[in-house]
């Protein structure tokens, strides 16, 4: 699991963890049933208090997004969060508002990219082999 801390970004230290985890689980790069760092472990990478991590931790804990098992360590829920799902989408949101505003400058209209985004998603589409 890499997190990358910015001692000048104005989230605290612990917000940005718990963002940067509900990321790594919406973008599928942690998984169900994984196990994160322990709380030591990750404060001594990112040299910061153990504190902060456990507060990070525990942010996680109630969204949903991992559960602790006693002296056993802290893993991503299996339960599939409809947090990671408003992540997911957040960042696809963010793709196609890029997508926009390029069109927009292509002089390409809405439509149009509709038509394209069906050609492509149908081209992408596995075709069973002919016999």
């Amino acid at each position: 699991m890499h997190i990358h801390i910015s001692q000048s970004d104005k989230l605290p230290i612990y917000a940005q963890i718990v963002s940067q985890v509900k990321f790594l689980v919406a973008s599928g790069r942690l998984t169900p049933g994984e196990e994160l760092p322990p709380i030591r472990v990750l404060a001594d990478r990112l040299r910061i208090t153990p504190n902060t991590v456990a507060r990070a931790y525990r942010e996680l804990e109630l969204a949903g997004l991992v559960t602790k098992r006693r002296t056993a360590g802290t893993y991503v829920s299996n339960a599939g969060s409809p947090l990671a799902r408003r992540e997911r989408l957040r960042i696809l949101a963010e793709r196609v508002d890029a997508l926009l505003a390029e069109a927009r400058q292509l002089d390409i209209s809405i439509s149009e990219v509709i038509e394209l985004l069906h050609r492509r998603d149908e081209a992408m589409q596995p075709h069973p082999k002919e016999v």
